[in-house]
């Protein structure tokens, strides 16, 4: 790898990954086909590249950057892994299904963001930096993390930090916010930092997370749409599937894994039509074949030595037979 191509990110689960989407067995072909949809800067890809040399990849990522930092990094596995830049929801939804276009055997989807976002992007993720208060992913896509600061009513403000960061001083700091951006317009992370810090009863700033981490992580989910994103792109992605094929999601928040058990232990069901359809339509047999009874959490030495590992989880499907797209849909459990 060239010495440019600086690393920060340590991906999470990588062992428990490699174990639980081996493509090893007899369901699968010599050369089987992975979608990581979340590629980041490749940690994951590249331990699957590294660890099955039959393995044929595909790397979807939404940012422009961070996809370059990847594909530097795997330029040595040449033809063995390709790249697509794009929301996974949107390519899922699109995908062309054709005998030149192969369905893949393994799907990982990663939830969390990256390291590098935090550290190298510059777009105000973390509430450490001074920098341009935005948080997209993609740049170039939809409102930034300071026009939703700036603009939106303080009710929706609060509701937002509340479900998307758990917080419980949602309300104070919501009200914070809009008095505050009464006066001038909030444009930096370091800004909005104090506005939070000064925000929340004295005792809550020298709690184990800066008082801030819970307002700065329900923005992000909002501005990339995150929690939207989700119920839509498991059906679609499991209907591109192969049968027999494995699909695992890690989760870092509650609800994210909420979405991904609910809809993996409906597909599991004998029947997943909907309660208010008098025929079963769907074939009155599971779908799927969840692997993971509970979710599969990092050990206690990786959280020692990657303190993002401490809240993810892993839950792995195994897809059993094709389902009818709109009736996957309709079980997943969660709207926006």
């Amino acid at each position: 790898m060239d010495s440019s191509c600086h690393i920060v990110h340590t991906p999470v689960l990588l062992q428990e990954c490699l174990h639980c989407l081996s493509p090893e067995g007899e369901t699968y072909s010599e050369s089987a086909f992975l979608i990581d949809s979340t590629l980041g800067e490749g940690g994951h890809s590249n331990a699957f590249l590294k660890t099955y040399p039959n393995l044929h990849v595909l790397g979807l990522d939404a940012d422009a950057n961070i996809q370059a930092k990847a594909r530097q990094r795997l330029a040595c596995y040449g033809d063995r892994m390709d790249f697509h830049l794009g929301w996974f929801d949107d390519f899922y939804r699109d995908f062309d299904f054709s005998p030149e276009n192969p369905r893949p055997n393994l799907i990982l989807f990663d939830l969390g963001i990256s390291v590098y976002h935090y550290e190298e992007s510059g777009r105000g993720f973390s509430f450490r930096k001074d920098e341009a208060l935005d948080m997209r992913l993609n740049p170039n896509a939809g409102p930034s993390a300071a026009d939703v600061v700036n603009d939106w009513p303080e009710q929706k403000l609060a509701d937002t930090i509340y479900l998307y960061g758990e917080e419980r001083y949602s309300r104070r700091i919501a009200a914070a916010i809009v008095t505050a951006r009464g006066a001038s317009r909030i444009e930096s992370s370091a800004d909005l930092a104090e506005i939070i810090y000064n925000a929340v009863p004295a005792a809550y700033r020298h709690g184990h997370l800066h008082p801030a981490t819970r307002t700065f992580q329900a923005l992000r989910i909002a501005v990339n749409g995150e929690l939207s994103r989700l119920p839509r792109v498991l059906p679609d992605a499991f209907d591109v599937l192969q049968v027999g094929g494995k699909m695992g999601v890690i989760s870092f928040h509650s609800l994210e894994d909420r979405i991904v058990k609910n809809y993996f232990r409906n597909l599991g069901k004998a029947c997943v039509c909907p309660p208010e359809q008098p025929i079963c339509k769907c074939g009155g047999s599971p779908h799927g074949q969840v692997l993971t009874r509970k979710p599969v959490l990092p050990s206690r030495e990786e959280v020692e030595t990657n303190g993002p590992s401490r809240s993810a989880k892993l839950r792995v499907i195994r897809k059993l037979k094709e389902i009818d797209r709109e009736i996957s849909r309709m079980i997943s459990p969660f709207k926006e």
